[in-house]
């Protein structure tokens, strides 16, 4: 029997189509094996294709999935009709107010953000790596939504599986881009082995979001690179010297009707 696809929901998005999936389940096999969703992956496009199928079944059953050829960028789109894959813009979000889409982000490690505001039916979708978020990519989407009709102090916002401070080592070159940004910046830095730090970056993320004036930010607090068994991490496959990773998807859309 199949192992049965696991959906991470959070409640700030109750009522809202959405999940954030993780490896399990799927077709793929051998060092991306499982639920992956990465179309960059390097695995098995028809393997790609069931997965994809599978998870946009456990969110919203018919909807197709909208997704960016993501480019660590702070840049969002706004979808008014689905795209092929072949014709994914380069961004690394979405926004929408149309009903029987799912947005869609891949992550493998970066930090997965989904928004709504039921009021208004408007949604949207992030991939905030440590480049995204530092350039705007959470300010960027919660714009989007607002010239489609949302309300700043309705929206909402969750925060998906993503690397953890125990986890995210850095140099101090990084942290110095940070601190040049803002010197309060320095509180999402913890001290780690001689010139290394350990950064937050959901934590990072959730300032942005409060910063943009997001009320609700929910974090489910669940790392990628730790839970191998749950979910696909790049920097752990970079230190294990494995020559390829898989993605998983954070989704959210609009029901119909």
């Amino acid at each position: 029997m199949a192992e049965p696809i696991e959906v991470n929901r959070a409640d700030v998005l109750a009522g809202t189509p959405h999940g954030f999936l993780g490896r399990r389940g799927g077709v793929s096999t051998g060092l991306v094996a499982g639920l992956n969703m990465g179309l960059g992956s390097g695995d098995d496009d028809q393997a790609v294709a069931e997965n994809r199928a599978r998870g946009a079944e456990a969110v919203l059953p018919g909807a197709p999935i909208v997704s960016c050829y993501q480019i660590h960028s702070p840049a969002c789109v706004t979808v008014t009709a689905p795209w092929s894959d072949a014709e994914r813009p380069q961004a690394d979000a979405l926004a929408t107010n149309r009903p029987g889409l799912l947005l869609g982000i891949v992550t493998a490690d970066c930090t997965p953000v989904l928004f709504a505001d039921r009021e208004a039916g408007v949604i949207g979708a992030a991939h905030a790596g440590w480049k995204g978020a530092i350039g705007g990519v959470t300010d960027n989407t919660v714009a989007a939504m607002l010239t489609l009709g949302a309300r700043r102090e309705a929206i909402v916002a969750a925060i998906g599986p993503t690397i953890t401070q125990a986890s995210y080592e850095i140099d101090e070159g990084f942290r110095t881009r940070f601190l040049d940004a803002d010197s309060a910046n320095a509180r999402f830095f913890a001290a780690g082995k001689p010139d290394h730090w350990q950064f937050d970056l959901p934590a990072y993320v959730a300032a942005r979001l409060a910063a943009a004036g997001i009320a609700q930010v929910e974090d489910l607090a669940l790392d990628t690179y730790a839970q191998a068994d749950r979910f696909y991490s790049f920097r752990r496959a970079t230190h294990r010297s494995e020559p390829a990773y898989g993605r998983q998807m954070a989704l959210i859309g609009l029901s119909e009707g």
